[in-house]
C-alpha cells in the first residue's frame, strides 16, 4: 500500500531541514571550503594544512564532504568511530581539531557506490546533524570537481570564503579555472588559490627546484582577479607523514607548518577586510 505524499507535508520537512542548518551554522564564525577542479592535487592534505594553522587562531573543525573518497581522517591519525548521542553525530577531535568523515563509519576499504543524492543528503546532514557547537573556523573538505557534493556545500554550508586547490601543471589549471568560475556563480566573493606541489626543496642544499612551472597559479589568480595566498612545496616528510597518520605532528615541528599558519591568518585578515574591519578576534 502506497502513501500520499501531501505538499504541505513536503515543503515543512524542506523548511525545518533548512532551519537546522541555519542553526547549526549560527555558531560558526567563519566558513571555508576547499576543493579543486580535479583529483591528485593535495586537496586533502591542504585542507589539514589550513585546518592545522587556523586551530593555532581558534576553535577549528573540519567537515570531510569528500564522501566517496574520505581519507582526511587517516592523515590526521583518527581513527575513534563517530557516535551519536540525542540525534546528533559527536565529532572527534585530534589535536584540538574536530572532525567528521564517513571514513569513521565505513569499514576499512569499503567503496561508496552512491549515487548523487544519497552522497548531497550526507553531506546535508555533516552539516545539520552534528554537535560541531561554538567553531571560529569550519573547513569543508569537497570532492574534486563540480558535481552534487560540491554544489550542496557551497550552497547549503553557506561559506564565507573558497580556496582553490591547483598544482602548477596547465591541465590542472585549466580545472582551477572553472573551480573559481564556480564558485563566483554561487555567489562567493572571497576566492582564494594555493599553488600545491609548487616546487621541491633539495634536502642537501636548499635549492628550490621547478617542477611543474611555478608561478602560474599566481598568474591565474590575478587573471581570475582571486588572492592568491600561497605556494606549498612538495615535502617528501608531509608525505610519508600523512600515510602514517602523524600529519599534524609534522606540521608542529616543520617549516611547513608555519607557513599553513601564515596563510590562514592572511585568508582571515582577507575576510575581516571584506566584512568591513574593526574585528579583532577570529
Amino acid at each position: 500500500m502506497t502513501t500520499r505524499i501531501e505538499k504541505s507535508s513536503l515543503m515543512d520537512r524542506i523548511e525545518k531541514e533548512k532551519q537546522q542548518i541555519k542553526e547549526k551554522l549560527s555558531k560558526i564564525k567563519w566558513r571555508i571550503v576547499v576543493y579543486s577542479g580535479k583529483g591528485g592535487v593535495g586537496k586533502s592534505t591542504i585542507s589539514a594544512g589550513l585546518a592545522y594553522g587556523f586551530s593555532k587562531i581558534g576553535k577549528t573543525g573540519i567537515l570531510d564532504a569528500d564522501i566517496t573518497g574520505p581519507n582526511i581522517f587517516k592523515m590526521i591519525g583518527a581513527m575513534e568511530p563517530l557516535y551519536g548521542e540525542n540525534n546528533e553525530i559527536i565529532p572527534v577531535e585530534v589535536k584540538g581539531i574536530k572532525l567528521v568523515s564517513l571514513g569513521l563509519i565505513l569499514p576499512e576499504g569499503q567503496p561508496v557506490i552512491w549515487r548523487g543524492p544519497l552522497r548531497t543528503t550526507a553531506v546535508r546532514q555533516f552539516i545539520k546533524d552534528v554537535r560541531w557547537g561554538e567553531l571560529d573556523f569550519l573547513i569543508a573538505d569537497l570532492p574534486p570537481g563540480t558535481g552534487d557534493e560540491a554544489i550542496t556545500a557551497l550552497t547549503d554550508f553557506e561559506p564565507h570564503s573558497a580556496v582553490v586547490v591547483t598544482t602548477p601543471q596547465r591541465i590542472a589549471l585549466m580545472d582551477a579555472q572553472r573551480s573559481i568560475v564556480m564558485a563566483r556563480n554561487l555567489g562567493i566573493k572571497n576566492v582564494y588559490v594555493i599553488e600545491n606541489m609548487s616546487y621541491l626543496k633539495c634536502p642537501k642544499c636548499g635549492h628550490e627546484i621547478d617542477l611543474y612551472g611555478r608561478g602560474r597559479a599566481r598568474e591565474l589568480a590575478e587573471k581570475m582577479n582571486a588572492k592568491f595566498v600561497g605556494e606549498v612545496p612538495l615535502v617528501p616528510e608531509l608525505i610519508e607523514a600523512a600515510d602514517n597518520g602523524k600529519l599534524l605532528e609534522t606540521l608542529e615541528s616543520t617549516d611547513i607548518g608555519h607557513l599553513f599558519e601564515n596563510i590562514a591568518r592572511e585568508i582571515l585578515e582577507n575576510l575581516k577586510e571584506a566584512k568591513g574591519g574593526g574585528e579583532t578576534n577570529p
